[in-house]
């Protein structure tokens, strides 16, 4: 049995994949000890890891001290974020022996915590994964487009963090990938190649196991059996960039009182009572078990984030994509590139416009055709199982 330290973000989207991959890691004799916030101790203390928490609040206002409008000034937030992270984890963990470290592709302090602790490192990539070409093509763009007074100011604190970090912890921090990518001897990457941009400029280092889906407790009560063969649509804008009020009075607007069963989850930052009245044919609570929902489901209306677009697919659903942030526009071009769905804009969205994509999605063969073949490979490709295949594999030639 090996003792594994797992270090993870606090957000649904970078903690759901793993939960599949610490249940299997456990099953099969190791010991898990995983970091994340408070927000998913119960979550996690199910899987049977033991779990160890960070300051999401301090954490986060580290990260935005960065600045938010240039990707360096995210690098140097999470950069920032080190003096939070680093010593609490460092505290919580003095005098135990671990055998490996897998941590966030998106967590700046996984890699320093690698390097600080002297352990073989996994990367857990629950985004699109991003070569360091890629990477850095974005970069240049910043210091070739950006005004030359802010690519100095931004580069300068970069440097300086970095000889900060290595005069405290030791690391030696070669590139701003080395801080946004996390990059590790192993990669274990929650979707297929085929959904991956650009796929085949991977090496073998990174493992495409497919999404990895388990399902979510959720406070509110869903009564399954009332949607039940019913033509139901499926609308949610995820669990942070999701206080849409004008949105879901939208749908109430395209939708309503048609011949369609409508579920909308509408997260904790918008109240029921604040949408007033709503159609007969609409169920809305705060928030529902999309996994289960998504079974009976004919289209799915969603802000593209990785979970749920994975989710979608992998229940054979097709896509509307609204993107909001993040990487949600490049998901949604995938979903757009693959068949299995359409892609809007948020800004200016009409109810025809809305209502006029559900049918032509609903009608056309050829969507559902593309979203069938994704599911084979999403279906096929291992998840979970398949992660710890290839971790214990890459233990065997680790140790070999």
């Amino acid at each position: 049995m090996a003792r594994v330290l797992f270090i993870n973000a606090g957000s649904e989207g970078h903690i759901n994949p793993t939960i599949g991959v610490v249940q299997e890691l456990i099953s099969r004799g190791e010991e898990v000890v995983y970091f994340t916030i408070e927000a998913f101790r119960e979550r996690m203390e199910e899987t049977g890891a033991i779990v160890r928490t960070l300051d999401d609040q301090q954490f986060i206002k580290a990260f935005i001290s960065g600045g938010r409008d240039y990707l360096l000034e995210r690098v140097n937030g999470l950069l920032l974020s080190a003096d939070i992270v680093i010593p609490s984890v460092l505290e919580q963990i003095k005098g135990e022996h671990f055998d490996y470290i897998i941590h966030d592709s998106m967590f700046g302090c996984g890699r320093l915590l690698a390097q600080i602790l002297n352990l073989p490192a996994i990367t857990s990539c629950t985004s699109f994964a991003q070569t360091k070409e890629s990477f850095d093509q974005i970069m240049e763009r910043f210091y070739t487009e950006a005004p030359a007074e802010i690519v100095k100011a931004v580069d300068d604190r970069f440097q300086s963090l970095t000889v900060k970090i290595k005069e405290q912890y030791g690391v030696q921090i070669h590139s701003p990938y080395e801080v946004f990518c996390n990059p590790a001897p192993l990669t274990i990457v929650y979707t297929t190649r085929e959904f991956q941009p650009y796929g085949e400029a991977f090496d073998p280092s990174y493992k495409f196991v497919g999404p990895s889906i388990s399902s979510r407790l959720t406070p509110d009560h869903f009564e399954l059996s009332a949607i039940k063969g019913k033509d139901l649509i499926y609308i949610s804008m995820g669990t942070v960039f999701n206080q849409a009020s004008d949105f879901y009075k939208l749908c109430f607007e395209a939708f309503g009182n048609t011949d369609h069963t409508i579920v909308m989850s509408i997260g904790n930052k918008v109240q029921i009572y604040d949408l007033g009245e709503f159609p007969h044919n609409f169920i809305v609570k705060n928030y529902v078990p999309q996994t289960d929902i998504l079974q009976s489901t004919k289209i799915f209306i969603t802000h593209g984030g990785m979970n749920s677009a994975h989710e979608g697919l992998y229940y054979g659903v097709p896509l509307i994509v609204i993107p909001q942030s993040a990487d949600q526009p490049v998901i949604a071009e995938q979903v757009v590139n693959i068949g299995a769905g359409i892609r809007l804009q948020m800004q200016g969205l009409t109810a025809t416009e809305l209502r006029e994509a559900v049918e032509r999605v609903l009608t056309l063969p050829s969507f559902q055709n593309a979203v069938a073949m994704t599911k084979d490979s999403f279906r096929t490709s291992g998840g979970a199982h398949q992660a710890v295949d290839e971790i214990f594999e890459w233990k065997r030639q680790y140790h070999g």
